[in-house]
């Protein structure tokens, strides 16, 4: 291994097209915001880490996005923790509920102890109510008709206006602070610092990027991943985007069956289905979600599913 060249004054490593937007804020929902307020690293970090080593232009460009690529398509993640960024967010409370799950991040958030709250409530027009989903209880399916949601856009504007007047009442009262509050609608908006590595910015953005994630905490990651990450460290979210995002695994059984479906074995492929509990012993198809998972990888591989 080579040592480090000690006598060479080292340059902090920034990304220009990061540097474009820092402390500009990218609007999300009606009236969220996120914007870059400090990062540390880029690609070059991550390279830089993986080599142990601090000199500059040792190694080709191609080079270093082969070794980065290597690095997330195995899961070599620690050289991703060198790279951390701080984020400044506008959320509503629900939203924020979700997001705050990730415990991998340094967070300080507004206090409405200390501070009245934030006069901003997230707005839902019309055309944006959402239905229950009939087979996933945490999830949505289908909107309501503008007609229909009329009616529940009123509701909430009226909810909204009249929750807001007591709270200004109270703190007019002289209640204090971290009881008037008790009352606002989970629609208000926070805000907060979120300070996070790249390794674990990665996994909240493949979790709350995905299809089956709330829509708008889904924005909120998009947003992250598309107008931040992409210009902070191009080449780590281009590997991202191939190994995580636009990729599939696959369990043994799913294996397993596979192979027998890719070699014309339709038979032995059910046998195996039922064996792994996926189908009924007389063929038929019941709930069960490792069954929908397999299907769903099935029509990605234009492969027809045998049962």
């Amino acid at each position: 291994m080579s040592t480090a060249d000690t006598s060479e004054k080292l340059s902090r490593l920034s990304s220009p097209d990061l540097d474009e937007v820092l402390g500009l804020p990218f609007r999300v929902l009606d009236d969220g915001f996120i914007r870059v307020i400090d990062y540390m690293g880029t690609d070059e970090a991550i390279v830089q880490a993986a080599r142990v080593s601090y000199g500059k232009g040792t190694k080709k460009v191609n080079e270093d996005r082969g070794l980065i690529r290597y690095l997330l398509r195995h899961k070599h993640t620690t050289p991703f923790e060198m790279c951390e960024i701080k984020l400044h967010v506008r959320v509503p409370m629900d939203t924020w509920r979700q997001w705050i799950r990730h415990r991998t991040a340094n967070v300080n958030e507004y206090s409405t102890r200390y501070s009245v709250a934030i006069d901003s409530s997230q707005k839902t027009s019309p055309s944006e109510w959402r239905k229950q989903s009939s087979d996933n209880k945490q999830g949505s399916s289908g909107f309501f008709s503008p007609e229909d949601g009329k009616l529940l856009t009123d509701q909430e504007k009226e909810f909204h206006n009249l929750s807001q007047k007591i709270y200004n009442e109270r703190i007019e009262k002289g209640i204090a602070r971290e009881q008037a509050r008790k009352d606002l609608p989970l629609s208000t908006y926070t805000e907060a610092y979120w300070k996070v590595d790249l390794h674990n910015l990665l996994h909240f953005l493949a979790l709350r990027m995905d299809s089956h994630a709330q829509l708008e905490i889904r924005q909120y990651a998009r947003t992250i991943g598309e107008e931040i990450v992409k210009r902070w460290c191009p080449i780590a979210w281009e590997a991202f985007q191939d190994y995580v995002v636009h990729s599939s695994s696959l369990t043994r059984m799913e294996m397993e069956i596979l192979k027998e479906i890719t070699s014309g074995n339709t038979e032995s492929a059910i046998q195996k289905a039922i064996g792994f509990g996926m189908l009924n012993s007389d063929r038929s198809v019941k709930k069960n979600r490792e069954r929908e998972e397999l299907e769903e990888k099935l029509k990605d591989l234009n492969l027809n599913i045998p049962w």
